[in-house]
């Protein structure tokens, strides 16, 4: 394998939506890894930190469950024998920060140097993921908020009927009225590992959903330590002093408002102090940023992306500028889900699409688009693809003129 395909692979996946991430990565993971089926479980996505490729009678028989239990195998690229989709299999475990992927191989003994291939791609991918996971868009920030509430509620549903049944089951079997004492113990056996791993799905969802925001305040600190290292303004933090949950993409959207109030408070020329300080209002997270610059002549509000990011979650903000004393800025954002309003058809793409399809609208054939987006033409094949999917249309005329229809 050359060097010259390998950078053509990593720039298809790092400039593809994030929804086709993981297909895509498949595709070129079986040309180094041949495979069955592929799972992969994230710690970084509250929409969908489970899915799936490959042969159904694997896939669909996979639970949490098991992918949590092959977390601990060991360093990636790791090769075991483990239990997915009810079956002991042969298993290749990439792991990377929080994300894990579990491929079920063609062959027992893949090559060393494929695999050695396959987990630094992975890494290389599971950066991207995060990153892209903490600098969502405002829409996508919105969408990700109704659809782990929908999930949590459905989750929450399931377990009390599972935990029921499981009580019920263990109350039966308990009361000795079966004969065969050793199917009693096992049938308790059973439905009481089966309790176990409910509790750890419920925990493990929990952990990937929300976070105590006193947690999520941490990271933010940790943020800002490298963000204003050189600055001469003094920065102080307050903690929220609160450990109630907090959606995972409220806190990412929280500390991306807080950093960019914080750098527009930086910026002022006579800012010598400032502090953020966060506290947990109600069914609010109220943020609060303050700077000393004596030279305030008006309330300076976010700037215009930190203000897109409030709008699209239901949040607003207020601001106090006083001269003399300096500038206060209030953003307040709610710690439930606020409904998505109706993004229309062209919001369905992500901004590559959008670029893409702006090129398809201007009548460009995919070599002109490839150049002008600094893509391979395969990529921009790719894109063309998954646009006429998500418009619903079936030619490049089609779209542009819904293009122009949406855009005029």
């Amino acid at each position: 394998m050359n060097a010259r395909y390998l950078l053509d692979v990593v720039e298809r996946l790092l400039t593809a939506p994030r929804t086709e991430l993981y297909p895509l990565f498949t595709a070129e993971l079986a040309t180094l890894v041949p495979h069955r089926a592929s799972v992969v479980h994230t710690g970084d996505c509250a929409r969908t930190p489970l899915a799936t490729a490959g042969d159904p009678a694997i896939t669909e028989a996979v639970t949490t469950a098991e992918v949590l239990r092959l977390r601990t195998a060991g360093p990636s690229p790791a090769l075991v024998d483990g239990v997915l989709g009810g079956a002991v299999r042969r298993l290749v475990l990439l792991s990377a920060g929080a994300s894990l992927l579990v491929v079920v191989p063609e062959r027992a003994e893949p090559p060393a140097e494929a695999l050695d291939v396959a987990a630094r791609l992975w890494r290389v991918l599971s950066v991207d993921q995060h990153r892209r996971a903490t600098e969502q868009a405002p829409g996508m920030l919105a969408g990700s908020l109704a659809a782990a509430a929908a999930r949590s509620q459905a989750i929450a549903d399931l377990g009390q009927t599972f935990e029921t049944t499981l009580t019920s089951l263990l109350t039966v079997l308990r009361s000795g009225r079966l004969p065969d004492a050793v199917a009693r113990r096992t049938a308790i056996d059973v439905a009481a590992e089966a309790l176990l791993d409910l509790r750890a799905v419920a925990g493990r969802d929990r952990e990937v959903s929300s976070a105590p925001v006193s947690a999520a305040f941490a990271v933010l600190e940790e943020q800002l330590a490298h963000l204003v290292r050189h600055t001469e303004v003094e920065i102080s933090l307050a903690g929220p002093g609160a450990e109630d949950p907090v959606p995972q993409d409220l806190a990412h959207a929280a500390r991306a408002v807080t950093r960019g109030l914080v750098l527009a408070a930086i910026a002022r020329p006579g800012t010598t102090r400032v502090r953020a300080s966060w506290r947990i209002d109600g069914p609010a997270l109220r943020i609060t940023v303050r700077d000393d610059d004596p030279h305030a002549g008006g309330a300076d509000g976010p700037a215009a992306e930190v203000a897109r990011r409030l709008a699209a979650l239901g949040g607003g903000w207020e601001a106090d500028a006083v001269p003399g004393w300096g500038t206060t800025v209030i953003a307040t954002l709610p710690r439930t889900a606020v409904a998505p309003a109706d993004p229309g058809p062209l919001g369905r793409l992500h901004p590559r699409e959008l670029e893409v399809l702006d090129g398809i609208a201007r009548g460009l054939r995919n070599r002109a688009i490839a150049d002008e987006l600094r893509l391979s033409e395969h990529t921009v094949k790719f894109h063309v693809r998954n646009v006429l999917e998500k418009l619903g249309v079936r030619s490049r005329g089609e779209a542009a003129a819904l293009a122009h229809v949406n855009q005029g």
